[in-house]
Parts: structure tokens; C-alpha cells; sequence
């Protein structure tokens, strides 16, 4: 049996552009085609839960790691909320990141189903601090699964049900 070699596994994701001011539309596709290395087709539609903004969704392959340079790519732009997934392959964990402008980035590890798998280390660190009273356990949970994440970008998610997913099928 060989090994995996993960610099060349493959794996595919999803971006959801919750919000994005009109002007920033075009930079959001100049950033994903850069770092998608292809050619990708837009339908950006109105995002009601904040006139003024658009929505997209973008389906991708690529290779294992392709989600953190995305969120990379994307984080720190006012007014711009999103999320990228990764789905896991034989050789790594998926990802999960969300963004908005005030919570800044979440990052998250998830399962086969989606699910957030969270490291030993991190339930330890957030054990010792529940322990000194810097914060509960339930803070700490909150924390490790992304809780103020979800309720920020809750009401742009539900308002974009029902909206196309564009596919993109590379072969590499």
C-alpha cells in the first residue's frame, strides 16, 4: 500500500458569499479566480438581509488546503460575509471558515458529515480556562463550534434558500 501524498490530493468545496456590497462583487471574483486558478461563471443575486449586497454561491475542486487560502484571500474586507467548505478526503480533516467584518474568521475542522470535530487540545486549553474562571464551559462549547458565527450569518443563509449552486468540475 503506498502512502497518500496530500500536497496532491484532491478535494472539493463550496464558497457562499452571503453579503457583498455591489462595488465589492467584482474584487470577490478577481480573488476566487485567482486563487481557483480558473475560469468561473458568476450569478450574483440580491442579498435581502442587507439591501444593497449580493449573494453567490461558488462550487469548486482543488487541491486539499484550497478552503484556508480562500478565506484567506477574502477575510478582512468591510461589509463582506461569507463561508467556504472542504470536504474531507482519505488523507485530511474537511474545513469549515466563516467571516464576518466584526467577529473576523472562524475555523473549524469537520467529519465526513459536516460535522465540527473538535482537537483534544483545544477542549483542554478551554478546560483549564473554565477551571480558573475565565470563562463556562458553555462560553467555551459556544466558542469551540462557532456559535456567534452561526447566529450573525443565520439571517443571510436563510435568505438565501432556494438559490442556485453553481458547479465547477475542473479536471486536474
Amino acid at each position: 500500500m503506498s502512502a497518500i501524498d496530500v500536497s496532491t490530493a484532491m478535494t472539493r468545496g463550496v464558497v457562499y458569499i452571503h453579503a457583498a456590497p455591489s462595488a465589492l462583487c467584482s474584487h470577490v471574483e478577481w480573488a476566487l479566480v485567482g486563487v481557483l486558478d480558473a475560469a468561473l461563471d458568476f450569478d450574483w443575486v440580491a442579498q435581502p438581509a442587507e439591501p444593497g449586497t449580493y449573494r453567490t454561491e461558488v462550487s469548486w475542486q482543488a487541491p486539499v488546503g484550497t478552503a484556508a487560502a480562500i478565506a484567506s484571500s477574502l477575510r478582512g474586507w468591510d461589509r463582506l460575509r461569507f463561508e467556504v467548505t472542504e470536504e474531507p478526503t482519505a488523507s485530511s480533516e474537511g474545513a469549515r471558515f466563516s467571516y464576518t467584518p466584526d467577529l473576523g474568521v472562524f475555523h473549524a475542522m469537520t467529519g465526513l458529515h459536516g460535522d465540527i470535530l473538535i482537537p483534544e487540545d483545544r477542549v483542554k486549553a478551554f478546560r483549564v480556562k473554565a477551571a480558573k474562571g475565565e470563562i463556562t464551559m458553555d462560553e467555551a462549547l459556544d466558542a469551540l463550534l462557532g456559535v456567534k458565527w452561526d447566529a450573525e450569518l443565520e439571517p443571510f443563509r436563510h435568505a438565501g434558500d432556494g438559490a442556485p449552486v453553481r458547479w465547477l468540475h475542473q479536471v486536474i
